[in-house]
């Protein structure tokens, strides 16, 4: 055909022809080798010995003579050419080769396949070795791609696989849209329809067939399959209720016939026994009341004597005692009032004198205690600033020896595993080498006897002997191995003690220094709490300073009427009779002081409401006075009660007893300009019971004792406010100051309470899947609510205890105010603790796990709700942080993402180093996809290269707000008004009568 081509002179016509093409590609190392890209991968051609193959001709001559052959096989190998002629094939100026023969055949081939619908059947390998139930995943795979099976699929599932004609369509999914098949529309319209109501996205209508995506066939059967369930069983219940109720109404007509026979016997004989009942009570009831009334009679006639005599001799008593008594009052009267303007006048001269000396010295001593308190102040701030520093180091160091921990214990782990395995191999050798020696020993015997008995009849072979000299030199290297396989076995149990020993010495030294550092924050606290409160009397002292300061000049109008005074010669009192004076009332004094410790005590002890306690303070004007205990005994009583931490019922207690005494507080109390001083023209009373017993003397008796205190008794809006002094100012900050440390406890009893269970959310449980596909039926159904259960647990766990505590907090009326600050830094804690496992554990970061991440966060979702939001306010919202990197985890199509909509769309709270290290940490594990592509991650790395600068932008880590989120305005603010005229006192303190006046105003 082409004498002067060769192999080389055809590949660089197939360079210059298809060089342009994208499916050639030439070699770079060879000048004869071509490669052709096929779908399923390159495939390389060497042109050698092409031309050699095109030259194999076929004889005419040889052909006619294997197809005239008479036998049937060997002439239809050979057949003729459908274009040849036999005059033709006689030529010999006619050739054809191989090749060309191949390629007709190829053609007509070809023509059959086109003129006809074929269905393959692949045939695939599962293996090399040629082995049943053996399957290469590997090789199967290969074969299936370069068979082009694999495109096939994907281009299949692209387009449209599933197709149908309208008449089958409607036929068989009219069920699904009944109101279709009523209309008698056409077949078209029908499909049209049925599409529309069932929601098909995607599917298409052509001219005579429906066309669906992949899967929606599957959809269409389900719904199917649902719709004719339910009709089938909405037969059967109809038929089931026709029978049950034909037997209900044949038993009932029988019960019927059988009950009123017996109730009419059971009526005959009842009727009688009540008929005989009741003339035996008419009998009784006659004899009865004639009894009675004749003892009546004679009875009465002597009372009515007795009374007239008893009641005679008494108003003559009564009458004697009042009029003696009226005479003693008048003499008494007389008496006192002449004695007590005596000791008027005597104490209004000597009080004038000590007045003075006593206020100059009280002036001193309060300078003095200014200047020492001021300095108290500086070297608390600077021993808080010092301990603050030691709290970081030492939290640093514990959080360093957490992490080498956790390395150790699963160092640790591994090699207790491999030495279990190492023992476990050593064990089966011991084992094996035991019964080979027992078996040779076994071996040995026989030998030995049997040689015995030889030794009788015959010679001695040497070969016995031989053998019995190697069996025992078996026997001594195998117990050298043994002795030397235990000798390993021990020195590996000695140093899995000794990795024990070291573990727990490292974990005892942890929980030091954790100990250590709770006590340097519960130090921390105490000198937090007293700087406040240096700090706000420091305030107050100076305030005294100034207003001392403006009445210096009083003092001295005061000196100078002493000098008038003295000058005039006025008879100032002895001071032996003062001190006799002091005598005689130092008696009436003590009785007070003890009344007024027991009303004290019995006002304190018992847990009362904060209402009734502020209508006590009111009534007594405790915010009027300078020196009151009664503030000194309600703060250590509140000190002691929630010494126990971890009682959660005490402390929500006294939580909502402080915040209401603290709110009434806030409203009634107002700083004074000359708070903290003494009063100087009038004496008040320093005691509780003799403010007491003053309030009630100015009462007159006819009156009641509720409307002295009239704004007492109404709600808070009608509450008058007093001018406070500096014990009542004071008070009310160290009520403050508990109210936030009490919430304090509160909440970090929570967080210990869910904080083991947090660290179990953050990663779904694994559940082997093999028990769930093996499981058939019912028992599937199981299996897949037991792991549903397994796998919402521990979020069952944190939500039952926050409704718990939410029920605890509302039983002992806790402000709604301070439940919702409460849950809402519980639901930033969460979020702090399981955002940061998710950013430092790589496991954490995987699809299936943001889908169990997920479903938790519904289940508090869905306790927020219930919780509603007056309580639950916007604790919601504090999970913005893992929602959205959860959010990131779940979506699909992440290669296709920018970062644009990733960091403005779908988390916008989340920084750049956040999504980035979640982004490259991400694994799906469900569906095997990739995360976002690479020019995101690029865009990501230019960004946290130009924040590199900026400290804050660096960390990605999250920090735990720990700090009181509100203040004694925001209590005033937020809290409902509370009407505390209505208030019921409890039993032990109404039946005091110094406590009448907390009786409300219908008793």
């Amino acid at each position: 055909m082409f004498p002067k081509s060769t192999h080389e002179t055809f590949s660089q016509k197939l360079y210059q022809t298809f060089k342009a093409n994208k499916r050639f590609i030439k070699p770079k190392l060879s000048r004869t080798d071509f490669t052709i890209a096929h779908y399923a991968g390159e495939v390389q051609y060497q042109s050698e010995h092409f031309l050699d193959k095109n030259k194999d001709y076929v004889v005419p001559e040889h052909q006619d003579l294997l197809s005239a052959s008479k036998c049937s096989f060997v002439a239809n190998l050979f057949p003729p050419q459908p274009s040849e002629t036999p005059k033709a094939s006689t030529k010999s100026s006619k050739f054809s080769s191989i090749g060309s023969r191949f390629k007709v055949q190829l053609q007509q081939l070809m023509e059959t396949l086109n003129s006809t619908e074929p269905h393959y059947v692949r045939c695939v390998k599962p293996n090399n070795v040629l082995k049943p139930s053996v399957f290469e995943n590997a090789n199967v795979m290969q074969q299936l791609r370069c068979g082009g099976v694999l495109e096939a699929i994907r281009i299949s599932c692209a387009g449209y696989p599933t197709r149908k004609t309208f008449f089958e369509f409607a036929n068989r999914f009219g069920l699904l849209v009944p109101k279709v098949l009523e209309k008698n529309l056409e077949e078209k319209a029908a499909c049209k329809k049925i599409l529309d109501k069932t929601g098909l996205k995607g599917a298409q209508i052509g001219k005579t067939k429906v066309f669906l995506r992949a899967g929606q066939m599957a959809d269409l059967d389900a719904r199917r399959a649902l719709k004719l369930s339910g009709a089938a069983k909405i037969i059967q219940r109809k038929i089931k209720t026709y029978i049950a109720r034909k037997y209900f109404l044949t038993l009932r007509e029988a019960a019927i016939c059988m009950q009123a026979f017996c109730r009419g016997k059971l009526a005959c004989k009842l009727y009688g026994n009540r008929k005989m009942e009741a003339a035996c009570i008419r009998i009784q009831t006659k004899m009865k009341g004639y009894h009675w009334r004749t003892s009546y009679k004679k009875l009465q006639i002597s009372v009515v004597v007795i009374q007239t005599g008893l009641r005679a001799m008494a108003c003559h008593k009564e009458f004697r005692y009042r009029k003696r008594n009226t005479a003693a009052t008048m003499i008494q009267a007389r008496w006192r009032g002449h004695k007590s303007l005596a000791y008027y006048k005597k104490l209004i001269r000597a009080s004038i004198v000590t007045q003075c000396r006593w206020r100059g010295r009280i002036a001193r001593k309060e300078l003095r205690k200014l200047k020492m308190e001021a300095r108290e102040t500086g070297a608390l701030r600077d021993a808080k600033t010092k301990l603050e520093k030691q709290l970081e180091e030492l939290t640093w160091r514990m959080q360093l020896e957490k992490r080498l921990r956790t390395d150790l214990e699963e160092t640790k782990g591994q090699e207790i595993t491999k030495l279990q395995n190492s023992l476990q191999g050593m064990q089966k050798k011991v084992d094996e080498m035991n019964a080979l020696l027992v078996k040779e020993r076994e071996t040995a015997q026989k030998a030995i006897e049997e040689a015995a008995a030889a030794v009788k009849e015959t010679p001695v072979h040497i070969e016995d002997t031989e053998k019995i000299e190697a069996l025992s030199a078996e026997v001594e290297t195998l117990k050298a191995s043994l002795q030397s396989e235990r000798e390993m076995s021990d020195d590996y149990k000695r140093k899995y003690a000794a990795a024990v020993d070291s573990s727990e010495v490292k974990h005892k030294k942890l929980e030091e220094t954790e100990k250590r550092v709770h006590q340097l924050q519960e130090s921390l606290n105490r000198f937090e709490e007293k700087l406040t409160n240096l700090e706000s009397e420091n305030k107050v002292l100076r305030q005294q300073a100034l207003s001392m300061a403006e009445k210096s000049k009083v003092l001295q109008e005061l000196e100078a009427e002493n000098k008038s005074l003295r000058q005039k010669e006025l008879p100032s009192p002895p001071i032996q009779q003062l001190k006799e004076q002091a005598e005689v009332e130092e008696w009436p004094q003590k009785s007070l002081n003890e009344k007024q410790q027991e009303y004290q005590d019995l006002l304190i002890r018992r847990p009362v409401a904060a209402c009734i306690i502020y209508k006590c303070l009111r009534h007594w004007r405790s915010f009027e006075v300078e020196r009151a205990s009664i503030f000194d005994r309600i703060i250590q009583t509140i000190g002691h009660a929630i010494e126990t931490q971890d009682d959660n019922k005490t402390l929500a207690y006294w939580l909502s007893n402080a915040s209401t005494l603290l709110f009434l507080l806030q409203r009634t109390l107002k700083a004074s300009a000359a708070a903290g001083m003494t009063p100087q023209h009038r004496r008040s009373p320093s005691t509780l019971f003799g403010r007491m017993t003053r309030s009630f003397r100015g009462i007159p008796l006819g009156s009641d004792l509720s409307s002295v205190n009239g704004e007492v008794t109404g709600g808070v809006d009608t509450i008058r406010q007093v001018e406070a002094k500096y014990p009542a100012l004071l008070f009310k900050q160290q009520l403050a100051a508990y109210v936030e440390k009490i919430y304090g406890m509160i909440r970090d009893n929570l967080k210990k309470e869910i904080s083991p269970v947090l660290g179990l959310c953050i990663q779904a449980p694994r559940i082997s899947r093999a028990s769930l596909i093996k499981a058939k039926g019912p028992a599937r159904t199981l299996a897949n609510a037991a792991a549903q259960e397994i796998l919402t647990g521990h979020w069952q766990g944190i939500v039952k205890s926050i409704s718990n505590f939410l029920s605890l907090l509302k039983s002992n009326h806790v402000p709604p105010f301070l439940i919702r600050k409460v849950f809402t830094q519980i639901f930033s804690f969460i979020n702090v603790q399981l955002f940061n496992s998710l950013l430092l554990r790589r496991e954490c970061c995987s699809f299936s796990n943001g889908e169990y991440v997920k479903t938790g966060l519904a289940e508090l979702d869905n306790w927020c709700y219930k919780a509603t939001a007056e309580y639950a306010g916007s604790a919601w919202d504090e999970l913005k942080h893992i929602r959205q990197a959860i959010g990131f985890l779940v979506i699909n199509q992440k290669p296709k993402k920018t970062l644009d909509e990733i960091s403005h769309d779908l988390c916008p709270v989340l920084s750049i180093q956040q999504l980035y290290r979640i982004s490259t940490m991400f694994w799906d594990d469900k569906y095997g996809t990739h995360s976002l592509s690479p020019d995101v991650i690029s865009a990501m790395r230019v960004l946290m290269a130009e924040d590199s600068n900026n400290p804050v932008s660096s960390s990605f880590l999250l920090d735990d707000d720990s700090s009181i989120p509100f203040s004694v305005d925001d209590i005033s603010k937020t809290m409902e008004q509370i009407t505390i005229s209505d208030i019921e006192p409890p039993p032990l303190i109404r039946e005091n009568a110094g406590f009448n006046f907390l009786l409300p105003l219908s008793k």
